[in-house]
């Protein structure tokens, strides 16, 4: 006999520690049963019971995203029958009473009884039990959406109403079903001689998404020509009550788009500014043996800097919002594709592209179609497939170094737009958030800035000049109350040609910065802005109008915003000043000039007088004829959105590193001149 051990003191009457062993000698009284939980009380859900109880495991809650889910697994179906090549049509009907019906011209639901279940029809299995389906083997779909076997019968147990039409064999065959089970046997309804295909009608329960919901047709529609997109050779007519329609989403309409993902892409970015002229778009003729890939992507901007790119990716035609190893194989592909070309092209500065400055601007589509995929959760969200990133990246790789070589200016323009979102990263780890406005603010203010005194930045104004000497004049002129003068150092930094790095470490573009009270590039916000203007004021001569232009494309470059607000000025100091006698006007140019001496002072004894600059001006004269409101005349700057793309190529070939490009354009242009000011 065992001998018995002592009882822990820790231990009290009620624990499970018995003397002899770890739970004692003899068994010990079932505590369950003190509290009543027995085997009676082990539900066992049979059938569809367990979708109906739990609806977010199966098609992620019971919103309006999950309501709008039903229609994405019919939809699904139908679709796994055109991508197999066995249907070419797809008909989708919103009915006034919120009945949803998707027809398809493929092979239609088996009939015959099952071999498992011989008093049940093939169609019944399909409908009323999980996980019953013909896509687990891959024999009959090689590759298909629908892969669980559980989303049309998820359909029929989350609707009150479920109506199943086949037309197979020339025979037509009809079932009823409601919340998961049958309301009716099958029966044959008649001859189909020019029939083929399933027809799913469902009305979703309102015991389950609660009374009201119903289906939008501007989603339907949305989900509908999505699909046809991803299926070029697929046709979906749509048509919708006019009694549901709310908006602008057609009540009739045939969504067929020969082109796929490259007609899709155009519809997404049609509103927006293309990096590139031709977006990169292509896909693999055949189904290989690891699947298939179509693709389109361009790089998207509204021409400042700024852009809306996206990523949408698709596996076997359904929508992955979460993303997946498609997703990371085609960022893969285009990123070291682009680095590859950098390379060939002896860039150096392209070495400090990452993928991210390479994607976050393009505006993509990518659809993979793939045998057995794996997806996180029936609502197949985030596709885990390892093997899809290396598909897409085979796929997608040799295609776009072969883009990139074809279209060399294009794929030029691409790579120094991605080296821009480089600097732009780069620098903006860099700067310091800078308070507006505050006192510690005030008094960190450029050293040569002479502020003015008014508090807000209403109908204030910033002049910025050029150097000490028209500073001085433009002080003596100014209205203290609301213009401030920032005197520069002669010619600013050319940032269209400068590096991240030169650029963050030049004192005259950071104290230019200060003074506005805002940041450069991405952080530039309108609303920090000091003066409600900023104007140019710079010598009405070659060199006045070169800093000018310095000035206007570090403001295009780094606050593209200060010139979409309409806030970004040029003064117009005048050339000459016309005198006869006690009488003198300010011609601005010679034109004017001209036009005076024809004019107001033809015939009499005049005094021309050549400024050389604002700082010869007396304050006086100046005044008068660039600061005082009420008598200058300001030319803002403004840019025509219509010819953003011409504007950028002018840009880079005016003021870009490459004095190539500026000494054709004077070649081209040197025709045109009839007067140069040296």
């Amino acid at each position: 006999m065992a001998q018995a051990q002592k009882k822990s003191p820790m231990a009290k009457d009620d624990d499970n520690l018995w003397e002899g062993g770890l739970f004692g000698e003899s068994d010990p009284p079932p505590p369950a049963a003190k509290d009543g939980y027995t085997a009676k009380d082990i539900e066992v859900l049979e059938g569809l019971e367990p979708v109906r109880k739990r609806p977010g495991m199966y098609i992620g809650g019971v919103d309006e995203r999950a309501l709008h889910h039903l229609f994405a697994e019919v939809l699904d179906n139908s679709m796994d029958e055109a991508v197999a090549g066995f249907a070419d049509r797809i008909e989708v009907e919103l009915e006034a009473d919120g009945t949803l019906r998707v027809t398809d011209n493929g092979r239609g639901m088996p009939v015959d009884p099952h071999p498992k279940f011989p008093k049940q029809s093939a169609l019944e299995i399909i409908m009323t039990v999980l996980h019953a389906g013909g896509k687990f083997s891959g024999k009959v779909y090689h590759t298909s959406g629908g892969l669980h076997g559980v989303g049309v019968s998820v359909v029929n147990a989350l609707s009150d109403m479920v109506e199943v039409e086949v037309a197979r064999d020339r025979k037509l065959y009809r079932q009823t079903f409601s919340r998961g089970a049958p309301t009716s046997k099958l029966v044959e309804a008649g001859a189909a001689h020019n029939r083929r295909g399933t027809t799913v009608r469902f009305h979703p329960d309102a015991e389950i998404f609660g009374k009201g919901s119903a289906f939008k047709p501007a989603r339907l529609f949305q989900m509908a020509r999505s699909k046809a997109y991803l299926q070029r050779g697929v046709q979906i007519r749509w048509k919708a009550a006019a009694s549901l329609i709310t908006d602008d989403t057609p009540g009739e309409a045939i969504l067929h788009f020969p082109n796929g993902l490259a007609d899709f892409l155009g519809e997404l970015t049609k509103s927006k500014r293309a990096v590139v002229a031709e977006p990169f778009a292509g896909r693999t003729e055949k189904d290989g043996p690891h699947g298939r890939v179509e693709w389109a992507i361009t790089w998207v901007s509204d021409g400042f800097g700024e852009a809306d790119g996206f990523l949408r990716s698709y596996c076997n035609t359904v929508y992955t919002p979460d993303g997946g190893f498609h997703e990371a194989g085609f960022r893969a592909a285009i990123a070291k594709g682009l680095r590859a070309y950098a390379e060939l092209r002896n860039n150096k500065k392209a070495s400090v592209i990452t993928q991210e400055d390479v994607m976050n601007t393009g505006a993509g589509l990518v659809s993979v179609f793939i045998r057995d995929p794996q997806f996180e959760g029936q609502t197949k969200g985030r596709l885990v497939s390892t093997e899809a990133a290396k598909i897409v990246e085979q796929a997608v790789r040799d295609p776009f170094d072969h883009w990139l070589g074809a279209n060399t200016n294009e794929a030029n323009r691409l790579l120094e737009w991605c080296i821009q979102q480089a600097e732009d990263r780069m620098r903006r780890r860099k700067e310091k958030e800078v308070s507006r406005q505050s006192a510690t603010r005030k008094l960190r203010l450029p050293g040569k800035l002479a502020d003015c005194s008014r508090a807000g930045d209403k109908d204030t104004e910033i002049f910025l000049v050029e150097g000490d000497s028209a500073g001085g004049s433009a002080k003596q002129a100014r209205n203290r109350e609301t213009q401030a003068i920032l005197p520069l150092r002669g010619k600013i930094l050319n940032v269209a040609s400068a590096g991240a790095e030169k650029m963050s470490g030049n004192q005259e573009l950071a104290d230019l910065a200060l003074a506005l009270g805002v940041q450069m590039g991405a952080k530039f916000k309108t609303d920090d802005l000091r003066y409600e203007r900023v104007i140019i004021m710079t010598d009405a001569d070659v060199d006045g109008a070169h800093i000018a232009s310095l000035l206007i494309t570090y403001f295009h470059k780094q606050m593209p915003a200060l010139i979409r607000a309409g806030r970004l000025f040029l003064a117009m100091p005048p050339l000459y000043r016309v005198t006869a006698g006690k009488e003198s006007i300010y011609a601005r140019d010679d034109a004017h000039k001209e036009a005076l001496l024809n004019g107001e002072f033809k015939g009499r004894k005049v005094d021309i007088s050549r400024f050389k600059g604002l700082g010869e001006m007396m304050p006086a004269d100046l005044k008068d004829t660039t600061m005082n409101p009420a008598t200058r005349t300001l030319a803002r700057v403004v840019l025509d959105d219509s010819g953003a793309p011409d504007f950028e190529v002018l840009i880079e070939t005016l003021m870009g590193k490459k004095a190539e490009l500026r000494f054709n354009y004077i070649q081209a242009n040197a025709k045109f001149v009839e007067d140069v000011d040296v």
